[in-house]
């Protein structure tokens, strides 16, 4: 009992101290509103903003590739570029040896003259041929005169011998006019049924073997191996179909190249988009149309790259693969898949930032407006290559079969 009154006697109250108190509460209170307001910024932030903005970092630049090849064989005379060479459409890249080119299409030239000239020749024969036809039509008509005259005469005026012999001719002029005609289709035949005008009036035989020309197989043969050996002139100078980039230079001055032998390759830097690859819950509200806002690891979050949604790929990476997963086994596991997102650049940040082909990027979706198509892609607007080289060719090479015609 005695020891019991000592331990209670050894208990003193703890008093504590209001300030400590009172700060204590004003510290927990500004930190409860500092969550409370963290968590109403963060749900205002998700209403507004965040819930329509579909981000992720697996994107990449991506562009069309433009393979420069060797349209006819030669041998490298000149290269004119090097790598990473900027070039114009239309600006050489490769000069070829053009000596056995020119010696074909002069032999292609001389082939022309010829089928042309043999074809005027065909057309004057043709003329000849007609001639004849006339004169053994005439032939035949004076045979049937005299045999009819002798046909009506008495017998002791004329004999026997002398009416057979009457007939006889008219046999042979029947034949020769047979022979004549025949002579005359054939010749028409192998210019394709165009005769000559005559001897007579030598404007008219031009104008009419002339005219026979293009029904010519011989002369359109020709023509068109002059106009192949005219092109293959031209691809000796190989020229930059677009605007870009040169890279993957292969080529080098002396080397003997064969027709298709890839030389060089020409990034355009106009025709670059966005691979974007999201997962497949990412692409629930995404539309055709949406605003893109896009940043690379190149230039940093400073330079803001602004684009449009312009295409969703009509499958996943995997069903495209070149061995796509069997899902069904037994042990199956569920795979979040990705989708690959089309995103179109502005040209003109595109030109003051330039972006290479893979670099990565990071890439938000703004899907406020949800109205947009999901299945088919917008228009995206292309930059062509120019014509140049094949298309000027063959113009001119057309240009150079009319001349040698007309000189003929």
């Amino acid at each position: 009992m005695h020891r019991d009154n000592l331990v209670e006697a050894d208990v003193v109250p703890v008093v504590r101290d209001p300030r400590k108190v009172r700060r204590r509460n004003v510290m927990f209170a500004v930190l409860a509103a500092f969550v409370l307001l963290a968590a109403l910024a963060a749900g205002i932030d998700w209403l507004l903003w965040a819930r329509y903005s579909e981000s992720t970092d697996n994107a990449y630049v991506t562009g069309n590739i433009v393979r420069i090849a060797a349209r006819a064989p030669g041998v490298v005379r000149d290269v004119a570029v090097i790598d990473t060479e900027c070039v114009k459409a239309g600006q050489t890249l490769v000069q070829l040896d053009p000596t056995d080119s020119q010696i074909a299409l002069e032999r292609a030239k001389a082939n022309l003259v010829q089928a042309v000239r043999q074809n005027r020749q065909s057309g004057f024969t043709n003329a000849m041929n007609e001639d004849a036809v006339r004169a053994r039509t005439v032939d035949l008509d004076l045979a049937k005169q005299a045999l009819k005259a002798r046909s009506n005469a008495p017998a002791d005026i004329v004999s026997g011998e002398e009416f057979a012999k009457a007939q006889a001719n008219v046999s042979l002029a029947q034949a020769n006019l047979a022979a004549a005609q025949n002579q005359l289709a054939a010749g028409r035949a192998l210019v394709g049924g165009a005769g000559g005008g005559g001897a007579a009036g030598g404007g008219d035989s031009q104008s009419g073997a002339r005219s026979g020309t293009e029904a010519s197989p011989a002369i359109a043969d020709a023509a068109q191996q002059f106009r192949l050996a005219y092109v293959n002139l031209a691809h000796t100078t190989i020229a930059a179909p677009v605007a870009g980039c040169v890279t993957q230079r292969s080529v080098q001055i002396g080397q003997p190249v064969a027709s298709g032998a890839q030389l060089m390759a020409v990034v355009p830097p106009a025709q670059l988009w966005i691979e974007a690859n999201f997962k497949e819950a990412q692409i629930r509200h995404v539309r055709i149309g949406q605003p893109v806002e896009m940043t690379s690891d190149l230039y940093g979050s400073d330079v803001v790259f602004h684009g449009r949604v312009d295409g969703l790929a009509p499958g996943t990476g995997s069903v495209f693969s070149m061995l796509p997963p069997q899902n069904a086994a037994g042990n199956w596991i569920k795979v979040v898949q990705r989708l690959p997102v089309t995103i179109s650049l502005d040209p003109a940040e595109t030109a003051a930032h330039p972006l290479p082909l893979g670099v990565s990027m990071n890439v938000s979706i703004d899907t406020h407006d949800r109205n947009g198509n999901i299945a088919t892609a917008a228009t995206r607007q292309r930059v062509g290559s120019s014509p140049v080289a094949t298309d000027a060719a063959m113009q001119q090479a057309d240009a150079a079969v009319e001349a040698v015609l007309n000189a003929q």
